[in-house]
């Protein structure tokens, strides 16, 4: 199915399961696909496949560019392409196809001397490459100078030769169709018959090779009438590519949300395969597409790092920038019955994971090497049975994989052709807190880190005093206890420090905002007045003083008298006091009970919080409250 938005074009591939796969292999051949809808479409169905890609930022997979060799490297046998993109691509001397020249080919046993990289490139040299991999994070796109142009029923290769037959078709039809090929007039070139080939004739293949040819010849002309570097062939888009690479008379139907997308794609099997027209539809209910068969769920599923196993134990999922590592875990499976055996629950569960691992590896399309650490198991049969499992899976996927043997520990080590990005990569990008660390430093780290910048600054400043900027959580570290660690800093150092800042800041921020006198600092420092009216979310209840509560601000504690019964709400409070990094305020919005007595907090000569002094206002019980907000304008 494809769903096509203003961003972004996605395709979802669904199988069937239980008994809808059932009624499918029993439907009768020319049977009407156009029947009612069942109340719940997904029904029997799950999601096997995602695509997306985002406008603007198209895979460039398949395109065929006119380049200009910018570096040849004969220790990495390799050259670097400039094609007209941010990187340049990479080329490996197995991939190189010259016109009379046989290039080095790791492996050969040839006695003869093959000739170097840097005897068939040259720098400044034009060449007709094709990218097989896209740009991956650091590393540019991988190229090739075998180039092939993609049809419904073949793949033509320009410079190749002989015929191939996909490998997914069984071994009868694999023979058939290369009989039907062997009669094709190549005219010199190669041709790979595809899966979807699956029961065409000879007629179909020949029409869709006069087909190449012109596309062949098309693009030969760009490569002459063109200066390098640029782009002399575009891949089709992602919702064509898919179609024409996997639809076939095997799938029940194509699903398609937009207008223009499905007369696109009646065209294009108007063109190659007519007998597929029918089983292209177009979505028209008022329900989104995506959301009426679960896709979107299973869409958001794919960031996660848990995966829950039926039986009730879990796959972990990591990425390191060399490989993937999926860890199996029993969680709250214990076994079934009383008899259960350590073994038998071990195996079960690792046999989920086999059928989840290959889910979650087409789902999110993940490539390169993969470790898989299964729960160790004793009996070298079940681990035979695991892994004939995992094999058995990685049948229906269609990306190249090679699976080593499990060891001893329980891990398959396995890789995925990696060509482009998956789902996850597309979706998300690196966190700017941690930048795709997953941690940071604490605050405690944090404070301790920035003391010692505190007291480095204390030697190196003539100022009486310095006001910092930092992350009201980092800078509480330091005002906590009475100001205790600030207190030792200052004496140490001579020097007098206060604070600023806001929960905005990132935690690791710190920059000297002001040297100068003290009465100056303080000034700049304090962001109340005394007699200022702000309003305020009370947050919790005093700690020393019941009845009282606190506020708030950026991290500046302020002392609310009589403010215990209205924690968790929002008024209007006076300042009656200001220092450094706290202030005493009474409510002006909530009436005053004459009967109370019970004393508010205030604050020392330097502005930090001490311990309440008896002050005549009126008390109340203590309850929890939420964060501090915002302040309004003064009087």
């Amino acid at each position: 199915m494809v769903s096509v938005d203003r961003g972004e074009t996605r395709v979802a591939l669904l199988e069937a399961t239980g008994s809808v796969a059932a009624r499918k292999s029993t439907a009768k051949p020319g049977s009407s696909r156009r029947r009612r809808r069942p109340a719940n479409p997904a029904a029997g169905y799950h999601v096997a496949e995602l695509y997306l890609e985002r406008r603007g930022a198209r895979s460039i997979v398949g395109n065929i560019y006119k380049g200009r060799v910018d570096n040849v490297l004969g220790g990495l046998e390799a050259a670097f392409v400039d094609i007209g993109l941010e990187k340049n691509g990479f080329l490996h001397v197995d991939e190189i196809v010259l016109p009379g020249v046989e290039a080095p080919r790791r492996g050969r046993g040839s006695g003869r001397e093959s000739r170097q990289i840097t005897d068939m490139l040259k720098p400044g040299q034009e060449v007709v490459v094709q990218v097989v991999k896209d740009p991956l994070k650091t590393k540019g796109a991988r190229l090739t100078m075998d180039l092939t142009i993609a049809g419904r029923y073949m793949v033509y290769a320009p410079y190749g030769e002989g015929v191939g037959v996909s490998r997914r078709l069984d071994d009868a039809e694999r023979e058939r169709l290369r009989k039907e090929a062997a009669k094709l007039d190549l005219k010199g070139a190669g041709a790979i018959i595809r899966t979807a080939a699956q029961g065409g004739t000879r007629a179909d293949l020949e029409r869709e090779l006069l087909y190449l040819f012109k596309l062949n010849e098309v693009l030969q002309k760009r490569v002459a009438e063109t200066a390098a570097p640029a782009l002399v062939f575009q891949e089709a888009d992602l919702s064509v590519r898919v179609v024409r690479d996997i639809f076939s008379s095997t799938f029940e139907r194509a699903i398609v949300d937009d207008p223009k997308q499905h007369h696109r794609l009646v065209s294009f099997f108007s063109r190659t395969a007519p007998e597929l027209v029918e089983l292209v539809e177009l979505w028209e209910e008022d329900t989104p597409l995506f959301e009426a068969f679960g896709v979107e769920e299973v869409l958001d599923s794919t960031l996660s790092r848990r995966v829950d196993l039926p039986s009730g134990g879990y796959l972990m999922i990591d990425y390191a920038e060399a490989l993937t590592v999926i860890d199996v875990n029993s969680g709250s499976f214990v076994g079934r019955g009383k008899a259960a055996r350590l073994e038998d629950t071990i195996t079960k569960t690792n046999l989920e994971a086999a059928d989840e691992v290959v889910r979650q590896l087409r789902l999110r399309d993940i490539g390169g090497i993969i470790v898989i650490d299964f729960i160790d198991m004793a009996r070298a049969r079940n681990r035979d049975a695991v892994l004939k499992a995992l094999r058995s899976a990685l049948d229906e996927d269609r990306t190249k994989t090679f699976v080593v043997e499990i060891s001893p520990l329980g891990l398959v080590e396995m890789t995925r052709q990696n060509v482009t990005d998956g789902v996850r990569e597309i979706m998300t990008r690196p966190c700017p807190t941690c930048h795709g660390e997953g941690v940071i430093k604490s605050e405690e780290t944090l404070a301790i880190e920035f003391e010692r910048r505190m007291r480095d600054l204390g030697k190196e400043t003539d100022a009486q005093a310095l006001l910092i900027q930092m992350n009201p959580r980092v800078s509480a570290e330091f005002t906590r206890d009475e100001a205790r660690v600030l207190r030792q800093i200052e004496e140490d150092s001579g020097k007098w420090f206060t604070f600023e800042g806001s929960e905005g800041l990132p935690l690791d921020h710190f920059a000297v905002i002001l040297e100068s006198t003290r009465e100056r600092v303080l000034e700049r420092a304090v962001p109340f007045r005394v007699g200022e009216e702000v309003h305020v979310e009370i947050v919790e209840p005093h700690m020393y003083s019941p009845g009282d509560a606190v506020a708030k601000v950026d991290g500046y504690v302020i002392s609310i008298t009589g403010g215990g019964d209205y924690v968790g709400q929002k008024h209007l409070v006076r300042i009656e006091e200001a220092g450094r990094t706290s202030a005493v305020a009474s409510l002006l919005d909530v009436p005053v009970s004459p009967a109370a007595s019970v004393d508010g907090a205030g604050s020392d000569d330097s502005g930090l919080e001490s311990k309440p002094r008896r002050r005549g206002r009126r008390g109340g019980r203590r309850r929890s409250g939420a964060k501090a907000e915002s302040v309004s304008s003064s009087e």
